[in-house]
């Protein structure tokens, strides 16, 4: 969601700001600013609607000068898209970025208005300026102000606060929004994530739930939220997981898709005992007590979910129910003890997944968390937490993390196997060495983007597109729906082949294409056959399928695409790759913003 970048420097802080901002594009906005203290201790903000290049243009005609600054990238929630709604917000002596929700802002506005104060937004934000503010008024110190507006606010933030006059101070704050904390030589930085502060810093110190903290450049004070000092360790994040670049390809999905070979080999080497056939984790885990799995998720991840369910339940017998995690408390489901609860999100830092973890900790159940990110929040609050190694990923509709996600939940539901005493030795070894050879399967499948780009010319026309597939190639067909319609805007459902005839089928005509996913396994024939209906009404099919499975198929189809041979434990990951692929290509041939669809964040930290 919105990104938040605060610097205590040397030196001119504006154009250090908005080159982090541009780090934070991937999460998602629609207007961004600056707040700087000048020499003479004034606070001045510099705010644009649109892409950062509005800002950095007005930055250049109306320079920002000091040497301490916050900025923001919005992603409106209350109020639209505005100049006088971007952020930062100041009141009298206080400015403050924000990401999250202010549930109550309502009445804390009514509240400051019969006051006199007088609102000039319609965010939820300008009231915590405003209440610190009329701290400050009251003669409370920067941070009594900012201690005692934080003991009003109900919701979900991330803030920073500096203060005309105050030319070596800024506080910051977090309850459910995650905040990191930056060291240099004389400096200090405040990011949303490692990757803000990049390469400005390696050494990182995040906010733990409801701390705070007071910055100067020479170090910083953490408070926990009874407001006793508390010390929060540095850790070191890798040079290689903060940068990110393009390369030689027009947009970061691009990069990311054909990344997904070599991080895959990553995560396999991680979690594959590098001279025996069997999985090996850096953690215990204990499938064997296990009763049963919750599986808790949003969006991609969720899906990747519905793939492992059919894995645990097929080669562990361990029953699994699937959440979507902003459903997963409200239904008070029952957990305990014998409840293994699994929370896949890329981020680590998904607000309704992190509410569903505590949910489940609450009532007593073990929770693994499958993240990309491991200095998260989720992976920090599991009983144990596992990578899957992707890397920074930075377009917002995700590719190689939900390729990882599958890699790692293989691994486990192998391993799961194995503890239950479903597979033997040989069993074990015979799909890890099915696992070894997805890289070199994902190569392949890469070498068809040419054909994919064709394909994806004609299906760039289509007002809807059906996608179907059966067993684990279903959440693979809802995936490819979802990959279409974030970047390329068509309308696009992933149904379960079977279903077609109980209502999708009403939609088929010559202007809906139908992507058909069927590698040659145990189900394909039901699945050519549910082709076949289409193919009666008139309808197009692209099949996407094996050598064997195309020439089983016979002719018909609108086109085929022929994928490399797969195992069927790989083939739903190998899969992903023309569905990706086709959204990718699709999107560009609209002219849609690849990496940051209309609407969209990459990271969602708020309910």
């Amino acid at each position: 969601m919105c990104g938040i970048v605060g610097i205590l420097g040397t030196h001119q802080v504006a154009p250090l700001i908005l080159e982090s901002l541009k780090r934070l594009e991937y999460r998602g906005y629609d207007s961004a600013g600056i707040a700087t203290l000048d020499e003479a201790g004034h606070l001045g903000r510099r705010r644009a609607m649109g892409k950062l290049i509005a800002l950095s243009d007005l930055l250049v005609s109306d320079p920002a000068r000091g040497r301490i600054g916050i900025g923001h990238t919005r992603w409106a929630t209350h109020g639209a898209p505005s100049v006088r709604n971007a952020h930062p917000h100041q009141a009298g002596r206080v400015a403050v970025v924000h990401n999250g929700i202010i549930e109550n802002y309502r009445e804390l506005r009514a509240e400051l208005e019969a006051g006199g104060a007088a609102f000039e937004t319609d965010t939820d934000t300008e009231s915590v300026a405003r209440l610190c503010d009329r701290e400050l008024a009251a003669g409370a110190s920067p941070l009594q102000a900012v201690r005692a507006t934080l003991a009003r606010l109900k919701g979900a933030f991330a803030l920073a606060f500096i203060f005309e006059g105050e030319e070596d101070l800024m506080i910051v704050a977090r309850r459910g929004s995650p905040l990191a904390i930056g060291f240099g030589q004389g400096e200090m930085y405040v990011g949303s994530d490692a990757l803000a502060l990049a390469p400005m810093t390696t050494q990182i110190a995040y906010l733990e739930e409801g701390d705070h903290a007071e910055l100067t450049r020479t170090g910083v004070r953490f408070y926990d939220a009874n407001g006793t000092a508390v010390i929060r360790d540095i850790v070191m994040v890798p040079v290689e997981n903060v940068f990110a670049e393009k390369g030689p390809y027009k947009h970061f999905m691009a990069k990311e898709t054909h990344e997904q070979p070599i991080v895959l080999a990553d995560a396999f080497a991680r979690y594959l005992a590098p001279h025996r056939s069997e999985v090996h984790l850096p953690e215990e885990v204990d499938f064997a007590g296990c009763e049963r799995i919750v599986m808790v998720a949003c969006g991609t991840a969720h899906y990747a979910c519905h793939v492992a369910k059919y894995w645990f339940e097929s080669l562990a017998g361990i029953p699994v129910e699937i959440d979507v995690a902003s459903e997963f408390r409200y239904r008070e489901p029952p957990v305990g003890p014998g409840t293994l609860g699994i929370f896949v999100s890329q981020s680590g830092e998904t607000a309704d997944t992190l509410a569903a973890l505590r949910y489940l900790k609450g009532r007593g159940g073990r929770s693994l968390a499958v993240v990309n990110v491991e200095t998260s929040t989720i992976a920090r609050e599991s009983d144990v937490a596992l990578p899957i190694l992707a890397g920074p990923e930075i377009g917002v509709a995700s590719t190689k993390a939900f390729t990882c996600q599958l890699a790692l939940l293989a691994c486990l539901a192998i391993l799961a196997a194995r503890q239950r005493g479903a597979i033997d030795g040989a069993g074990e070894a015979g799909r890890v060495e099915e696992l070894r050879a997805l890289p070199g399967l994902m190569a392949t499948a890469l070498t068809l983007e040419p054909a994919i780009a064709e394909i994806a010319r004609d299906v760039s026309h289509a007002r809807d597109v059906l996608f179907l597939g059966r067993g684990p190639m279903y959440p693979l067909a809802l995936e490819g729906a979802l990959k279409l319609k974030e970047i390329s805007y068509i309308h696009a459902e992933g149904y379960a082949s079977g279903e077609l005839k109980h209502g999708p089928i009403a939609l088929v005509d010559e202007a809906v294409p139908v992507i058909v996913l069927a590698p040659s396994d145990a189900l394909f024939d039901k699945t050519v056959s549910n082709m076949q209906e289409v193919l009666a009404r008139g309808g197009r099919a692209l099949l996407v399928s094996d050598a064997a499975g195309i020439e089983a198929a016979g002719a018909g189809a609108w086109r085929t695409l022929a994928m490399p041979r797969a195992a069927p434990l790989v083939a739903p990951i190998l899969y992903a790759v023309p569905a990706q692929l086709l959204a990718y290509h699709a999107a560009v041939f609209k002219g849609t913003d690849v990496d940051q669809p209309r609407n969209l964040a990459k990271s969602v930290t708020v309910e």
